[in-house]
């Protein structure tokens, strides 16, 4: 069993040590905010994320998960301390180490014996090094210390199970001990035969934007081929299932719809673009993928467009907020320019998420939120489907037929069968996939 001190308990850290202190460990969450502490210590969540609130309870039950707005509590007794502050997008698009450095300064000052100072956040290459040089210069007196790189590869949403059955975890570091130190942390899962991948830390450092900035890359092409799929008639779902059956290909990331969004990929790509800008290197590829993801909730609204020509007045149904199911987070969601541009337009908007809508409403807090699809749908002119919810897999277009004042309905997430949805008298769009905005009987 390690001690560990996880400095952040946003999304990855708290993710992260609950994690780890349910492998038998000894966890030290750290946050500033007192308000957050608390609520931790009562079992409260801050953000949602399913099976999270039972493992909280569990392992501070347990004794095993501590929260404290003491760095210096947190580190007494730790064998190393995690960094898993937010790295957030600076308006150029960089990755702002802002909070990553204060907190490395913040533990200089408090070490007095041999720690792993890892970074758990996404940070560009160098940061280790940089994050050293910080550490050292804040040092009281001379104190032996090791760095480490330690990517997380999080699903929001799904986020425990990619903890504890990883496809991977990446350790980067310098020295045998900081290894040794490690690879104990993980141990439950070399019991797994859980890859563990052991390199330098610029290695581990850039891992994480490349993965994530292939993921995006996937992304964009299988949405970029979606428009080319329109144009000639040609359906991607069939498209995208035939190329993901190649092995080399594989079938995931490849649904045409609105695109990434969240904390990580917009984040990651812009990053990586920033990063190889200053080695004089263009990643002309990932400009690529960001630029045609930027169009796509444009591509929506026009669709929209399509189907309710004149948008002003009419009231629109959005079915979810959130970028994706399973989660509150609304950052870089394809929900927010979509809700711009309609209202711009003039029209009204009923919304409703199973669990976004509080996040929402700090971005627009004159919509109409309902408390049920059902609600949303009473009296509009054009419903969108924005995030693919369980809940919105299975709708009533019989119902929905009865209560909205127009049958118009824009799948943007392609969930539905467009000969299905027309047969209830819909107009009805979605991605990639032949034109079919006409209700059956409207020559078709």
């Amino acid at each position: 069993m390690k001690k560990i001190c996880m400095v952040g308990t946003g999304y990855v850290g708290l993710v992260s040590g609950a994690c780890m202190a349910d492998f038998g460990h000894e966890v030290w969450c750290v946050d500033i905010i007192e308000d957050r502490i608390a609520g931790l210590g009562r079992g409260e969540i801050p953000f949602y994320e399913p099976g999270l609130d039972t493992l909280v309870k569990k392992n501070h039950a347990a004794n095993r998960l501590h929260f404290t707005t003491s760095l210096a509590e947190g580190m007494e007794q730790a064998d190393v301390v995690f960094i898993a502050v937010q790295t957030p997008m600076s308006a150029t698009g960089e990755a702002d180490l802002t909070y990553v450095m204060q907190v490395g300064e913040q533990v200089g000052t408090l070490l007095t014996g041999y720690k792993v100072v890892v970074t758990k956040s996404t940070v560009p290459v160098g940061t280790a090094r940089r994050l050293a040089a910080v550490i050292k210069n804040a040092l009281p007196e001379p104190v032996d210390f090791d760095m480490a790189s330690n990517p997380e590869f999080l699903r929001e949403g799904s986020s425990i199970e990619d903890f504890m059955r990883p496809d991977r975890v990446v350790i980067g570091t310098e020295s045998q001990r900081a290894a040794d130190i490690m690879s104990r942390i993980y141990r439950p899962l070399y019991l797994l035969d859980t890859p563990i991948v052991h390199c330098d830390i610029e290695t581990a450092e850039l891992i994480k934007y490349a993965s994530n900035s292939f993921l995006a890359v996937k992304i964009s092409f299988i949405n970029e081929l979606a428009t080319l799929a329109e144009q000639v008639g040609a359906d991607i779902a069939v498209i995208a299932k035939a190329m993901g059956l190649d092995k080399r290909i594989g079938p995931k990331f490849l649904h045409a719809g609105l695109g990434f969004g969240g904390s990580c990929l917009p984040k990651d790509t812009n990053a990586i673009v920033h990063i190889g800008q200053s080695q004089d290197v263009p990643m002309r590829i990932v400009t690529a993928a960001i630029d045609v993801n930027a169009e796509l909730p444009h591509r929506a609204f026009a669709k929209a467009q399509q189907l309710v020509p004149d948008l002003a007045g009419k009231t629109v149904a959005l079915l979810g907020v959130a970028f994706k199911p399973n989660t509150d987070d609304i950052r870089s969601a394809a929900s927010i320019p979509l809700t711009r541009a309609l209202l711009a337009a003039g029209a009204r908007i009923n919304a409703y998420d199973p669990v976004a809508m509080p996040n929402f409403r700090e971005v627009f807090a004159d919509l109409n939120y309902c408390d049920s699809t059902f609600e949303a749908v009473t009296g509009a002119d054009l419903c969108i489907l924005v995030t693919e919810w369980n809940e919105f897999r299975q709708l009533d277009f019989e119902q929905l037929a009865k209560v909205m004042r127009e049958r118009a309905f824009l799948d943007c997430r392609n969930v539905y069968n467009h000969k299905h949805v027309a047969g209830y008298g819909f107009r009805y769009a979605c991605f990639g996939r032949p034109d079919s905005a006409r209700p059956r009987g409207e020559g078709q």
